[in-house]
């Protein structure tokens, strides 16, 4: 291991806060994440009222998958971190640990070493929250912790402020990219009418068929939508 922990490069941190700081719309978030505190890679996601969850960017598939995971299961340090409001560090993810054991489960199943979350939020408005992993199980440094929560605050006020945009534009939340999560919402409308009951409960049913089989709840939502899956029969 080196001796140099993550985060103790001044420059990448200087370098990562301008990149944020200078952010326009469709740029990449994550990447100033990832090289300022030295990880393998970053995930950045909207959580919840008022935004919506849906992941915003990932620097890697991995990332991405870590992300699905969390906001498909409704629990893990993502959850933990916005509700919290604190850092949530698993410096070891393999070893040890007793929250969110379904999210933790499937996070352990990517063969990650570690998993960092931060949350995201303004003033008394919650936002969402960043994901870092490593490859290695292995702690950041205070300084990296420290130089993240700057990051994180930027990155917060960044996608609030293009969200209230998109707003004002009588578009919802955060505008529709790769990781958008409108057709779970669309399904969730489908199975409610299908059964009955109200759209939170016909998402918790989403959620229950996507963990039964084995699959992502966007793979789901995307059955139903396709109406190639009717919960009615």
């Amino acid at each position: 291991m080196n001796a140099t922990l993550p985060g103790d490069d001044r420059g990448d941190f200087a370098r990562a806060l301008a990149r944020l700081t200078t952010a326009h719309r469709g740029d990449d978030l994550c990447g100033p994440f990832v090289g300022a505190a030295a990880v393998s890679g970053a995930a950045i996601s909207t959580l919840g009222e008022p935004l919506g969850s849906q992941t915003v960017c990932a620097s890697s598939p991995v990332a991405a998958r870590i992300d699905e995971i969390q906001i498909d299961l409704g629990e893990g340090p993502c959850w933990q971190a916005l509700r919290t409001r604190l850092p949530v560090l698993e410096p070891d993810l393999q070893r040890g640990g007793t929250g969110w054991p379904g999210a933790r489960e499937a996070l352990r199943a990517l063969d990650i070493g570690s998993l960092y979350a931060f949350p995201l939020f303004v003033g008394d408005l919650n936002v969402g929250s960043v994901d870092l992993y490593s490859d290695e199980s292995r702690p950041l440094s205070q300084r990296a912790i420290d130089d993240v929560t700057v990051l994180a605050a930027v990155a917060s006020r960044h996608l609030l402020r293009h969200a209230l945009d998109d707003l004002d534009n009588d578009e919802h939340g955060i505008a529709e990219g790769p990781y958008s999560r409108r057709e779970m919402h669309q399904a969730s409308g489908m199975i409610a009418a299908q059964l009955s009951i109200g759209v939170d409960d016909a998402l918790l049913v989403l959620r229950g068929r996507a963990f039964s089989s084995g699959l992502s709840v966007g793979e789901v939502a995307r059955e139903v939508v396709a109406r190639r899956l009717d919960f009615s029969l």
